[in-house]
């Protein structure tokens, strides 16, 4: 069991890839205040790193990232609210143009903001078991986080709009068919690995 006074977020490097972990499991690892600020010192560190290529976002037990925490944001007023968005709009805007690859390893439930994270890399795959969903229309509130804006850009409008309107869940298999992953397997960190030697080798030929 992971010893819930670690950190949320804790990272292994092996050679040139860094692999970034949600470190939560008994909480959904949810994309809380904390999370996003440990998330933003972890990538403030790792981005302008030369020797790391390859940056890998993956979650713990059944979980990748369950987004934020609605008990959380139902404590903020206004102004703090669109402080937390732009946090998260902030430190997903830099994953997305980071010179490094970067890769969701999507090991289970994938929920609203783990979504906008997933989003944000280069590449997704993920395991047999993975859920995809967007619950905001059910709780009233909308993603802040660069979400309504790349998914279009990846799986088209249409398909966008009933992910988003209906907050339905999607197995690993529909979010390959529509585009929203590129790659099913297990263990998906190996997949992960695979996808950063692969993008690895083809930098190599440029």
């Amino acid at each position: 069991m992971i010893d819930e006074d670690s950190p949320p977020v804790v990272t292994e490097i092996t050679g040139s890839i860094a692999i970034v972990r949600f470190n939560r499991p008994a909480q959904r690892n949810p994309l809380s205040l904390d999370t996003l600020q440990e998330l933003g010192r972890t990538t403030s560190a790792l981005f302008p790193r030369d020797d790391i290529q390859a940056v890998i976002f993956t979650g713990t037990d059944d979980v990748f990232a369950s987004g934020a925490n609605i008990r959380e944001l139902a404590q903020l007023d206004s102004e703090a609210a669109l402080r937390f968005s732009r946090l998260g709009q902030e430190l997903f805007q830099a994953i997305a143009e980071t010179k490094q690859v970067t890769i969701a390893a999507i090991n289970g439930y994938c929920i609203g903001g783990g979504v906008d994270l997933a989003l944000a890399c280069d590449i997704r795959v993920a395991s047999k078991s993975a859920v995809f969903s967007h619950p905001g229309a059910r709780l009233g509130i909308i993603t802040g986080w660069g979400g309504t804006q790349r998914l279009p850009r990846i799986i088209g409008c249409a398909r966008s709009v009933e992910f988003f309107a209906t907050a339905r869940r999607y197995s690993s298999g529909a979010a390959l068919e529509m585009g929203l992953i590129t790659r099913v397997g297990d263990p998906v960190i190996e997949c992960a690995i695979e996808c950063a030697h692969a993008a690895k080798a083809l930098a190599s030929l440029s």
